[in-house]
């Protein structure tokens, strides 16, 4: 904090004032946390968690984030939470979501997660029922975790020729030619690929405006990038707490294709 305030200030600071700043920026980052979010117009939300490095205790240690994204009727990414929680458990996530809704989160209509089996088992104890997209980006890079280096540029020519089909009907016909060619081929890729189910292509049933935006959790992915990107001058951070407030003050544009939220929805509603 010193650090930080000292090249604001153009000088030194004295402890009295690092310890006001930080009182001061604790009680916003807490009402945040607290705020009200019945009035938040949230269609869609994008899940998934990372890792920093902290100092706890005098010692480096690594800490899991998990974050909620949500996206607006009018496209706008916000985000809605970074909780640290220990890990990524299912008795974790269920504590983030809780919180979401106890606040006044409403129903979301479109679920991006990044298969981790703990947040899937606490989305089905509360959102039972919403489509839930796995990451596509996740999903390639376990195909690949699968496959032998030298096979890794025919997996991923294969596979994005299946997820970046231009309809439905081509999407369908290129995922069983996939999994046919490597049954045979590597069987480990397909049993990969077949683990992810229906869920890795829930995009579809979107409008394919929507597609690009609706495919990843990229908008996380990016907001962790920067994230780590303004705290990377420190081998590791001080506090805990520190870490989340560092999230603060980034901007995130609107999501591809969120003109076609509410024809969608209401297309949802009708049937």
């Amino acid at each position: 904090m010193r650090r930080a305030l000292a090249s604001l200030f153009g000088g030194a600071v004295g402890k009295d004032t690092v310890s006001r700043v930080w009182r001061k920026v604790k009680s916003d980052w807490d009402a945040w946390n607290a705020r009200s979010l019945g009035e938040e117009p949230i269609v869609r939300l994008i899940l998934d968690g990372t890792v920093v490095r902290v100092r706890l205790d005098r010692k480096a240690t690594s800490i899991s984030l998990l974050v909620v994204l949500g996206v607006r009727e009018d496209g706008q990414k916000v985000l809605l939470a970074i909780k640290s929680m220990g890990g990524e458990s299912s008795e974790a996530w269920r504590t983030v979501l809780d919180d979401l809704i106890n606040r006044g989160l409403r129903r979301p209509e479109f679920l991006i997660v990044d298969g981790a089996p703990g947040l899937d088992k606490a989305i089905a104890a509360v959102w039972d029922g919403v489509p839930v997209q796995r990451c596509t980006v996740h999903k390639h890079r376990n195909l690949l975790a699968h496959a032998p280096e030298r096979l890794h540029d025919e997996v991923t020519a294969d596979y994005t020729d299946m997820i970046y089909a231009a309809t439905p009907q081509e999407i369908e016909a290129r995922r069983k030619a996939f999994i046919r060619k490597w049954r045979l081929k590597h069987r480990a890729v397909a049993e990969s690929l077949e683990e992810a189910g229906d869920r890795l292509f829930t995009f579809a049933r979107l409008p394919p405006s929507q597609w690009r935006s609706a495919r990843t959790t990229n908008a996380i992915e990016r907001l962790h990038e920067e994230f780590k990107r303004r705290i990377k001058t420190q081998t590791v951070l001080p506090p805990a707490d520190t870490a989340l407030l560092a999230s603060g003050q980034i901007n995130m544009r609107k999501v591809n294709g969120w003109q076609t939220h509410a024809r969608h929805e209401a297309h949802r509603s009708a049937n």
